[in-house]
C-alpha cells in the first residue's frame, strides 16, 4: 500500500516506510524531524520541470506529461523504487502545500503499477 502526505505533518508508525520524493529538502524541518527512512531525489521532478509547474494548478495536466515523460526517461530509477515499495506500506511524502497537484499523486499509480511504463495505472 502507497499512501502520500506532507513532510510537514507529523511521522507516525502507520507510514511505514517512509520516502521523500522532492528534489530539495524541505525548508524549515529538520532531517531528525522528518524521521525520513530514504530520500529520493533521483525519482523527483528535474529542476527546469519544478519551477515551471512551480504548483500552479493552472499547469498541472502539462505537468503530469511532462513528469511521465521524464520518468519514461529513469527505467531504472522507477523500477528501484518499485522494489522498495513491495510489499510494504510506503509513504511517499513531498513539501507541496496542494495536496493534490504533486509529484508524488502522479508517482503513486506509477509504482503500484506492473507495467514499466506506469502507463496501466
Amino acid at each position: 500500500m502507497i499512501r502520500l502526505k506532507r513532510i510537514y505533518d507529523p511521522a507516525s508508525p502507520d507510514d511505514g516506510f517512509r520516502i521523500l520524493v522532492d528534489r530539495l529538502w524541505p525548508r524549515g524541518i529538520s532531517k531528525q524531524r522528518a524521521a525520513i527512512d530514504l530520500w529520493a531525489r533521483d525519482i523527483a521532478p528535474s529542476n527546469e520541470l519544478r519551477t515551471w509547474f512551480h504548483h500552479e494548478a493552472a499547469n498541472w495536466d502539462e505537468f503530469v506529461v511532462r513528469y511521465h515523460a521524464e520518468l519514461a526517461l529513469l527505467p531504472d530509477v522507477v523500477a528501484s523504487m518499485r522494489q522498495q515499495c513491495a510489499g510494504r506500506t510506503v509513504t511517499l511524502h513531498y513539501g507541496a502545500k496542494d495536496e493534490i497537484h504533486n509529484q508524488a499523486a502522479v508517482l503513486k499509480p506509477i509504482l503500484e503499477s506492473e507495467d514499466p511504463a506506469g502507463d496501466d495505472a
